[in-house]
């Protein structure tokens, strides 16, 4: 039987599909399980982590729509080599989709030159809803507050307002900010304390999946075993985080001390004796400029995970559609808003 080295952790409010999704990804960044190699059965993955088989299997459906594990009828289930790769198999797909729609519009007498006008009409207003729309995403970590905000406003076009969670109690107007936007956003770590904080807008919260960038896992993992690493960040909260994703990983054998403190002195000293230094994107410069040559630099940085801003963006664009509605309810046909004769 394959092992399966990870585990489920039921009070990070991360869903369990998500959680065997990332785990599974990340074994497969670090080269754990390998191109070709055949993966856990759905039965005996759910029966070792004690969950359902269904929640396997949305894990497994979602990792093979992103090209990670193929399933194979009758063999079982492998991770994808490279030659099987979903980023070719999707344009593919989408350029049949294209294909289809300009056969349609031929059919009913629009020209080549027609279709690339509507369409590009249409990407126009996708565009323009999206940029009505505000959001606001709330994370208890400055460390990387703003960079997440930027990440989700350019993957899904919508204005960002980042929001430090423990400002929401000190400070009423940024409260009341977060009060009127649009759309509430949040990482599944917060999302219950959000959703407690503003019960009347349930329907509006949502809740998003952070990823470490593979290629930050895939160098740690690469690092001999008992390594000695120097962890520097500005906050514990991220450092935790940080450890319990290397954890899900599957990297074990680092001797990793972490340091939050802004003594020049005493970080040049704890740098001395490592052989690689982990370092979140608010500090990189800073201990850039002191790690010595022989010392690998690893830059750790989160982002939302691709179908977190998919959902995001279906769900603004959902929302953008019932205001619309309303709109016109409101307002009654052969009127617009703002009109007052």
């Amino acid at each position: 039987m394959v092992d399966i080295p990870f585990e489920i952790d039921r009070k990070s409010g991360l869903p369990i599909h998500l959680q065997i999704k990332r785990s599974v990804t990340y074994l497969i960044a670090c080269n754990y399980w390998k191109e070709g190699q055949k993966l856990p059965t759905e039965r005996n993955m759910a029966a070792k982590l004690g969950v359902s088989r269904n929640t396997v299997s949305l894990a497994y459906r979602q990792l093979e729509n992103e090209g990670l594990i193929t399933s194979r009828q009758g063999r079982g289930t492998f991770v994808a080599e490279a030659d099987e790769s979903l980023g070719t198999g999707k344009r593919e797909r989408f350029a049949k989709i294209i294909e289809a729609a300009l056969e349609n519009a031929l059919s009913l007498g629009l020209s080549p030159d027609d279709f690339l006008a509507m369409a590009q009409n249409c990407v126009e207003q996708r565009h323009q809803a999206l940029r009505e729309i505000r959001i606001a995403f709330l994370e208890c970590n400055r460390e990387q507050l703003d960079y997440f905000a930027r990440e989700i406003e350019l993957g899904t076009g919508v204005r960002v307002m980042p929001v430090l969670i423990a400002d929401l109690e000190s400070n009423q107007e940024v409260s009341s900010v977060v009060s009127t936007a649009d759309l509430i956003v949040t990482t599944f770590f917060h999302l219950d304390e959000v959703c407690n904080k503003f019960p009347d807008r349930q329907e509006e919260i949502l809740g998003i999946a952070l990823d470490p960038v593979i290629e930050s896992v895939v160098k740690i993992a690469r690092l001999p075993h008992g390594a000695r690493v120097l962890l520097v960040c500005i906050s514990e909260a991220f450092a935790e985080r940080v450890l319990k994703s290397i954890a899900l990983a599957g990297i074990q054998e680092l001797e990793v001390q972490i340091y939050t403190g802004r003594d020049p002195q005493l970080l040049r000293e704890m740098l001395e004796d490592k052989q690689a230094v982990i370092v979140s994107p608010g500090r990189l410069k800073e201990v850039g400029s002191m790690a010595s040559k022989g010392i690998q630099l690893i830059e750790f940085i989160y982002k939302p995970d691709a179908g977190s801003v998919n959902l995001l963006r279906s769900s603004v664009l959902e929302h953008r559609k019932s205001n619309s509605k309303q709109e016109a309810i409101n307002y009654g046909p052969g009127t617009t808003v703002g009109d007052n004769s």
